[in-house]
């Protein structure tokens, strides 16, 4: 269960570091005074300063452990734990390093970058605490291609089901299944949008066999377009093969569910990797312009 011990890892041991750094420098900050105000420019600005700058540089190798199978520098689970505690810990770190003093220059910068990589890492913790239970009661169990494969049984069964019923069904229920939309762009995924069609009889639509092509949502318009035939059947016959269909394409409506909720799920798993990491990447570079203008001008 890694995600559910990442925070407790070993008694929560790395929350303990984190504690004791941010008592430490805090201690550290206290001990200025005198005739310099306190500040990046003092002894203890320095050292804070070359605390926080160590933490980022190692913060940032996290990524290149999790590709080192072979490393015997501790376990994975071990350094995302610490990657985390002491990431909360650099935010005080270095606004303590700079003794919150804000400008528009290069510093200012760095520390806004260190504080939106803060930030999507703790919303990526979010995520990966919450998600994979999600994924796994969303599955039941099963892989995306075991999903698809349950739909595409349920297609070919509706347009066989759908071949035995009145032309406009027929014809409603095949385009609503060759119009069904699944993904999409990122947006799409990342909300779940479902921007599939269906076409529905219309005696006054010209062309096209008398229909008009509308929004099927969810599945739910060519749902109540069948049952909505189903008072009006001629024959029981007629009638079993709407109830029947109409029976297939609720559990259509469930499956595609279930394979939306997993992609809208594994898209927000993988979102903030793609803003945590080029921030990151980001914050680096102005630390390097940080430092450099720093001993430039010292």
């Amino acid at each position: 269960m890694i995600h559910e011990s990442l925070l407790r890892y070993r008694g929560a041991r790395y929350s303990w570091w984190a504690l004791a750094l941010c008592i430490v420098s805090s201690l550290l900050y206290a001990t200025q005074g005198g005739r310099q105000e306190p500040g990046g420019g003092t002894w203890q600005g320095y050292v804070l300063g070359t605390v926080g700058a160590l933490l980022i540089v190692w913060l940032a190798l996290l990524g290149v452990r999790k590709r080192r199978y072979s490393s015997g520098a501790g376990s994975v689970q071990g350094w995302t734990s610490a990657h985390v505690w002491l990431g909360l810990a650099l935010l005080l770190v270095a606004t303590l390093h700079c003794a919150g003093r804000f400008g528009w220059n290069v510093h200012t910068l760095a520390y806004v970058l260190m504080c939106a990589v803060i930030l999507s890492g703790i919303f990526g913790v979010y995520v990966y605490l919450s998600t994979p239970r999600q994924l796994s009661a969303n599955s039941n169990g099963l892989a995306r291609a075991a999903m698809f494969a349950e739909l595409f049984d349920l297609d070919r069964k509706g347009r066989d089901l759908a071949g035995k019923c009145d032309p406009a069904v027929n014809t409603a229920v095949k385009s609503s299944i060759e119009r069904t939309m699944i993904g999409g762009g990122v947006t799409a995924q990342l909300l779940g949008l479902d921007r599939s069609l269906f076409m529905r009889a219309d005696p006054q639509a010209v062309g096209a066999g008398g229909a008009i092509v509308v929004a099927n949502a969810d599945q739910q318009g060519v749902i109540d377009d069948v049952a909505r035939r189903v008072p009006r059947a001629a024959k029981r016959t007629e009638a079993a093969n709407l109830q029947a269909l109409i029976v297939l394409l609720c559990r259509r409506q469930a499956v595609l569910r279930r394979i939306r909720r997993d992609i809208r799920l594994h898209a927000w798993l993988r979102l903030w990797l793609y803003v945590h990491v080029p921030i990151t990447i980001a914050l680096i570079l102005a630390l390097i312009v940080h430092i450099a203008t720093t001993f430039m001008y010292w």
